[in-house]
């Protein structure tokens, strides 16, 4: 039988006030607190904090205020920058390449509800993993909503919401964003 945990790593239906989530996502807060809390000269305790927090070799930059639900479920490449505000909702997980770039108050979405009224007031949740490629920029207020894949060298346009897979060398726009062209890369 899956813990609720693997179910949420799933991506099947699951419930998040089992015991081991709550405590997981108290530790995220404590960490996300922690970090949002340090003075701007404390860079070497925010990396210590931000290591804690992602379990990751890499040197993420991220300016506060940053928030996540688990931390453990986001992996990011090198040269990783999130400019301030960022939320990062990781119920499952979240996948980010080299050389990317988030605009201040990007939103990724790994969570959601179902659609149905009796299994959303249920309380149960479910997620899917989000994939984000090498030299990905995407722009302030930026949403990626869960399950959505953006290739390498993608650029997402600021305000958008992107709901559907992104092609590499594409730059999408608007609300919901689709291509507004592609990009040459040669």
């Amino acid at each position: 039988m899956k813990t609720e945990k693997e179910k949420m790593l799933a991506g099947e239906m699951y419930n998040p006030h089992c015991e081991e989530l709550m405590e997981d996502r108290a530790r995220a807060k404590d960490l996300c607190y922690k970090y949002n809390n340090l003075a701007p000269q404390e860079g070497e305790k925010k990396k210590i904090v931000l290591k804690e927090l992602l379990q990751t070799d890499k040197a993420p930059y991220i300016e506060p205020n940053f928030y996540c639900d688990y931390g453990y479920n986001i992996e990011v490449g090198e040269m990783f920058y999130a400019n301030h505000n960022c939320v990062l909702l990781d119920v499952n997980t979240i996948t980010i390449g080299d050389n990317v770039m988030l605009g201040p108050a990007v939103q990724i979405y790994t969570a959601t509800h179902p659609l149905e009224e009796k299994a959303r007031n249920s309380g149960r949740e479910l997620g899917f993993p989000v994939e984000i490629g090498d030299n990905v920029w995407i722009g302030g207020g930026a949403v990626i909503q869960p399950g959505v894949k953006i290739g390498d060298n993608a650029v997402i346009g600021a305000g958008a919401v992107v709901t559907k897979d992104v092609a590499a060398d594409h730059f999408v726009g608007g609300n919901p964003a689709r291509v507004i062209k592609e990009i040459d890369n040669s």
